[in-house]
């Protein structure tokens, strides 16, 4: 039997004979690594431990400390939930069950619901095959074949999903009684599994598609170590703490309402006053920086899209176009199309440039509503949207100016930790993208030498660039080591190709600008409910609903409590008084729940010294404080818009 030649990611290299399986080459380098391999990379494909190898090339092992070692894990927990599951509940079948960021989910078409009771023993049924030490066998079958056998197994979900994306050869993962149409790979067995959790169960669709088949899923998460999974338990537990959906009806910020549907957001007063101190100063800012702010209709004509290419991209996104007068026009669901209509409204010379268009728009995009999620993901929402048209020379400075407004956003708001990346093309397709070679030099040479001469360290994410220009993510990082996908900043080669903007170059001559889309907040809402989380509701003194509650102690001091809550409101703090005919405790109480900053008591003395004893809602009792001093102290709390007090 002929040899193969493997090498090793150090660089070294070693014979063996053809066939041998990735296992044994992991075996072969030492028994601790052939006992913490998950499995391997051949030639840059990921496979199961028992590949055999046929011919010389790259083989990495893959161990729990590989970037994609917790995905595999996790997929195989997905399969060991579902053999669970049908062992236990014959009547349900199975969909799809992939690993996600935070552990897995699968989901189950089944006409009973799924109880706490049965969630409990999915788990116990989970540890017990666990504990058998179950292969998880990977299997081949000839399509027609195997559509075959899983049709008299009863399984029509997974029938659809081997018509629609099965090879003509495609492979399976028997473990135990449980068979699954699945590329994989997977850890060999089931003992390899030992920390892992279900979750919860939630209504879902086959397919995301809210008129196909009913479906539960099933949520948990695993982990290589116990240790791991408790810590990750204890933040699910602070996650449900800080839910923004739970918040945002105890404190009365917002709610989605039926009658109206999915998906649309409702700010009541509290949530929409502080929308508007978000926003003003937001505006106060995009003046400040050089950005003219603008404001575009909700519905354009359909043309336009079809002129911009989201009637051709992004069509399964946009709500239904509507007839108008034998025409039909479209709720958009992006800003630029009309920015770029502001800036061809009249002929535009290099001097001018750059030009930068602001606006706080609103857009609607149809987003299936299994999808759906608070505040988080909804289907109208503000983008703090801006477009920025400038000549390639000026291309670096608008880059830098746009991540330097990015950390001034996430300083105000009290972020202190964040992420980057920089998307850029593969360079192996540069079919698969808009713009010539040098635009995309141009383009991703901006970016890196932005974030390198400002010294932020950033993670390079090769091939992930959107088709018509590379870009920069910042994830600011929550109070609990969340990431949340904020603030792009993203280069366009294709939009003003396709509406012909230009401008007049010191030569006389047209030429094309360089369009950069750059978004800080992301979304008003989306943006609002991670600060919900993130503060747990118990906002900054600055972007408090309610900042301050007068409280008297008895009717005999309304009087004196109305004259403090006016002074307060002279002084623009937001204040309400509460002289309802309750104990002072239960009124305490009832400010401390709707987590306002500073309660002031006033009784006699605070009557007859011009005074209010001031109680905070994090640390307690202050103590007396003269009506003045305290009005100067929230002003510079605001005024500052200090995040910690």
């Amino acid at each position: 039997m002929p040899n193969v030649q493997i090498t090793f990611p150090d660089g070294t290299s070693k014979e063996f004979p053809q066939g041998v399986t990735a296992l044994e080459v992991a075996k072969s380098l030492g028994p601790r690594l052939a006992a913490e391999a998950v499995a391997a990379k051949v030639d840059g494909r990921l496979v199961d431990l028992s590949f055999p190898i046929e011919s010389s090339g790259p083989v990495q092992i893959i161990t729990p400390s590989s970037p994609e070692a917790l995905e595999i894990y996790r997929h195989s927990a997905a399969h060991l939930l579902a053999a669970a599951v049908t062992e236990l509940f014959p009547d349900a079948h199975p969909g799809i069950g992939p690993p996600t960021e935070t552990g897995f989910f699968y989901d189950f078409y089944r006409e009973k619901p799924f109880s706490e009771d049965d969630l409990k023993k999915i788990e116990e049924k989970m540890r017990e095959l666990a504990q058998a030490d179950l292969p998880n066998e990977r299997v081949c079958f000839p399509k027609e074949e195997g559509r075959k056998l899983f049709a008299q197994m009863g399984e029509f979900l997974k029938c659809e999903l081997i018509e629609e994306k099965a090879e003509p050869v495609f492979s399976a993962y028997r473990t135990g009684k449980f068979l699954d149409f699945c590329r994989g790979p997977h850890l060999p067995s089931t003992g390899r599994l030992q920390a892992f959790k279900v979750l919860s169960v939630a209504g879902a669709h086959w397919k995301g598609d809210e008129r196909s088949h009913p479906m539960q899923r099933i949520y948990g998460t695993a982990f290589f170590t116990p240790k791991d999974l408790d810590e990750f338990l204890v933040k699910i537990e602070e996650a449900k703490k800080r839910d923004h959906r739970r918040l945002g009806k105890e404190l009365e910020l917002f709610s989605i309402q039926d009658d109206a549907g999915p998906g649309l957001i409702f700010w009541h007063p509290k949530g929409g006053m502080v929308r508007n101190v978000i926003e003003d100063w937001l505006r106060d800012e995009l003046i400040k920086r050089g950005y003219d702010m603008v404001f575009t209709p909700h519905a354009m004509r359909l043309h336009l899209w079809e002129t911009s290419g989201h009637t051709n991209f992004y069509r399964e996104n946009m709500f239904g176009a509507m007839d108008v007068e034998n025409d039909k026009y479209q709720l958009k669901p992006m800003n630029c199309p009309g920015h770029i209509l502001i800036y061809q409204s009249r002929r535009r010379s290099y001097r001018e440039l750059p030009v930068r268009f602001a606006e706080l728009g609103t857009v609607y995009r149809y987003e299936r509503s299994g999808v759906l999620h608070g505040l988080m993901r909804v289907r109208g929402f503000t983008q703090d949207d801006a477009h920025i048209f400038c000549m390639p020379e000026q291309l670096e400075a608008e880059v830098e100016a746009c991540v330097e407004f990015a950390f001034a956003v996430l300083k105000t708001f009290g972020f202190d930790r964040y992420e980057v990346e920089l998307s850029e093309r593969d360079p192996a397709h540069p079919e698969h993208y808009a713009g010539t070679e040098e635009e995309w030099s141009l383009a991703e040479g901006a970016l890196r030498n932005t974030l390198e001469r400002l010294k932020i360290s950033y993670k390079h994410m090769p091939g992930e660039a959107v088709f018509y220009g590379p870009k920069i993510d910042v994830k600011l990082v929550d109070a609990i080591g969340r990431p949340w996908q904020l603030t792009t900043v993203q280069f366009d080669f294709n939009l003003p190709r396709r509406f012909g903007l230009e401008y007049v170059a010191p030569d006389g001559h047209p030429k094309t600008p360089v369009m950069v889309h750059r978004a800080l907040l992301g979304s008003i809402e989306r943006f609002f409910g991670v600060l919900i989380e993130h503060y747990t509701g118990a906002f900054p003194v600055w972007l408090a609903p309610v900042q301050a509650v007068v409280l008297p102690i008895s009717e005999k001091h309304a009087a004196y409590a109305r004259e403090v809550a006016a002074q307060l409101r002279a002084a623009k703090v937001r204040v309400e008084l509460d002289d309802r005919n309750e104990k002072l405790n239960a009124r305490i109480r009832d400010a401390q729940l709707q987590k306002i900053p500073f309660m002031l008591v006033v009784g006699d003395r605070e009557a007859q010294a011009r005074g209010v004893a001031v109680r905070r809602r994090d640390t307690g009792d202050v103590g007396f404080r003269p009506l003045a001093d305290f009005i100067s102290w929230v002003r510079e709390l605001i005024d500052t818009r200090a995040t910690k007090w």
